[in-house]
């Protein structure tokens, strides 16, 4: 082999061992399936087994995930998610791999558009994963990195710190407004709940489990299944892909069969 050919056969090797690095950060619908985690987490796994049934996996940049790069309150940490760009969407599991409790809640965004902000709580360091599965039954997963100081699980929060929450258990504070782009409207959905991990000494779990958004006719425009990691007195903002007349409803239950039932002020 001459030395020149030689050079270009080396060369090239060292192209594609960018490009095969390159690939799993890649964030497109041609991304890696089913491995090559951008994470590269080993917690990854069992999320994927337990939480997507090992269902068939893209990692997506069209799933738009927005946090802090330093959580500075641990048992609120704000973050957004956008999975519009992929279309049909039937349901959004949001996970931390590194939480004592990995799973955050499933969100179906029946007659809403597939985004969600809301606040949970982080015990350290740790990918956030938002996995989209659209109709084909394909999970289209974007995850951000939150650094945190930690603790945000296993401690408890300021309305069990005072004594407040049982005044305030599951009162629901709800309001519409009117819709970024002209079309639809924003919804602003607030319930009174200590969201109690059980994971503090001498505290049970005690959360919301379940959060229905209905129109006037009673019919279903969103489905929230909540675990513990969700923050304290949760707030959540989403949009609805039309405009809905006023009267919606929000219904739903603690693990402990408590209910919830508000009506949405326009």
């Amino acid at each position: 082999m001459t030395g020149r050919r030689r050079t270009m056969v080396l060369l090239g090797a060292a192209w594609l061992g960018l490009a095969s690095k390159a690939a799993p950060g890649a964030g497109t619908a041609s991304a890696v399936i089913g491995h090559g985690d951008p994470m590269q987490s080993p917690q990854w796994a069992w999320i994927h087994k337990e939480l997507l049934q090992r269902g068939p996996v893209v990692f997506d940049n069209r799933v738009r995930v927005t946090g802090p790069a330093f959580a500075e309150d641990p048992m609120r940490v704000p973050i957004a998610f956008d999975a519009s760009a992929l279309g049909e969407v039937d349901r959004i599991v949001v996970a931390v791999d590194r939480n004592p409790i990995r799973e955050v809640l499933a969100f179906e965004p029946l007659r809403v558009r597939p985004s969600l902000s809301f606040r949970f709580k982080l015990e350290q360091a740790s990918p956030v994963r938002v996995a989209a599965r659209t109709r084909d039954g394909t999970w289209h997963v974007g995850s951000v990195w939150v650094d945190a100081g930690g603790g945000g699980c296993t401690v408890p929060g300021a309305t069990r710190r005072d004594g407040s929450w049982s005044r305030m258990l599951n009162r629901v504070d709800a309001r519409m407004f009117p819709g970024l782009d002209g079309a639809g409207a924003r919804v602003r959905l607030r319930v009174m709940h200590p969201m109690d991990t059980g994971l503090v000494a001498g505290i049970p779990a005690f959360h919301i489990e379940t959060l229905v958004l209905a129109d006037t006719a009673g019919q279903p425009l969103l489905r929230l299944t909540l675990h513990e990691p969700v923050a304290e007195n949760p707030i959540f903002s989403f949009d609805l892909r039309d405009a809905v007349a006023p009267g919606m409803t929000v219904a739903g239950q603690d693990n402990n069969g408590n209910r919830i039932a508000a009506r949405v002020s326009p």
